[in-house]
């Protein structure tokens, strides 16, 4: 009787994976499953076989049985979703045909370098400070040493939401915000998006900027130099020479605009740095003293440096790209290159 159960069961196995439509299922309920089925005849003649054999057959038989249930009512739903989904007009999905690929997306160019800058100023022991956009006119001007009515603010071609409120210019309000609630030594950096109502192959009328300073006592212009100087040499290379010249900034004195030597033409002279050999990418200069007294700071005790950098305008240069407004043309064409 086991043979003839192990044989029956292979046999309703291999016949119900042949099956492939639903009006064959009831055949093969009633020729295996049904009351006048070959396996419920077999299950009848349990009461024949002698005594101590009669358990152990019969709980093959109800194993038998059990499990050729489970695998018609699993055929069954396969069938029945096929034939769903012939109706619908949705063919069955073909694995024998190759996957399909989808683009992998990538970091903004300007997202990238911004996450190198901070990467190099964390490296030399700077913190990540945050700030709002929306910023007050005292944080944006006043606390810098930018009282109403300066010549200075004409610089920024300010975006102003009301008397008093603004889209930041510049990342340098983070330095009055910082430094009204902390004591030096501090080492920040404030990266961000600020805005100008300008707008040109150079000019965006939104960009990113990051703002740094340091203060301690007897800090030094050479300090600054060596701080940019190792940035300059990470972002580019160690090769790149850089200057200081003499400039304006109404919060630091002495200022000055930060070149370095052209990236394309290596300080020999081309179209990109004018013949000049050099490019503009930052500026900076020894906080002003006013500047400390806004926050309390003694100008007698501290001193600092700051500094201010537009990211697109780094990105610019490391990658070669010649129109800032191509960052926010969303031509994948373009983007896909980073």
């Amino acid at each position: 009787m086991e043979e003839e159960l192990l044989r029956l069961q292979k046999e309703a196995c291999r016949d119900l994976a042949a099956l492939q439509d639903l009006k064959d299922l009831e055949p093969f309920r009633v020729q295996y499953l049904g009351r006048k089925s070959e396996f419920t005849g077999l299950m009848r003649k349990l009461g024949q076989v002698a005594a101590e054999e009669r358990p152990r057959l019969g709980k093959l038989a109800n194993d038998i049985k059990v499990d050729l249930e489970e695998r018609f009512a699993t055929r069954k739903t396969e069938l029945e979703e096929a034939a769903r989904l012939e109706a619908s007009g949705i063919s069955t999905v073909d694995l024998t045909l190759p996957g399909r690929t989808f683009p992998i997306g990538r970091l903004h160019p300007v997202t990238q370098v911004m996450e190198e800058i901070c990467a190099i100023f964390e490296g030399m022991g700077f913190g990540v400070a945050e700030g709002p956009d929306v910023e007050t006119d005292f944080y944006n001007f006043e606390a810098l040493n930018i009282p109403k009515h300066h010549p200075a603010r004409d610089m920024h071609d300010t975006f102003y939401i009301n008397e008093s409120l603004l889209l930041r210019t510049h990342t340098s309000p983070m330095q009055a915000r910082i430094m009204e609630n902390r004591q030096p030594p501090l080492r920040m950096i404030a990266p961000g998006k600020v805005y100008r109502c300008d707008s040109d192959i150079t000019h965006t009328p939104m960009f990113h900027q990051v703002e740094g300073f340091l203060v301690d006592r007897k800090v030094s212009f050479a300090d600054l130099r060596g701080v940019l100087g190792v940035f300059i040499a990470r972002m580019f290379d160690e090769r790149t020479a850089m200057r200081a010249r003499p400039s304006f900034f109404p919060f630091t004195e002495p200022s000055a605009e930060i070149d370095i030597a052209c990236v394309i033409c290596r300080g020999k002279g081309c179209r990109v740095c004018k013949q000049t050999g050099w490019l503009e990418i930052l500026g900076a200069g020894m906080i002003d003293p006013e500047v400390f007294k806004q926050v309390g700071y003694d100008p007698e005790e501290y001193s600092g440096f700051a500094f201010g950098l537009g990211v697109e305008r780094i990105a610019m240069l490391k990658y070669g790209i010649n129109d800032i407004r191509l960052y926010y043309e969303n031509d994948l064409r373009f983007l896909s290159q980073f």
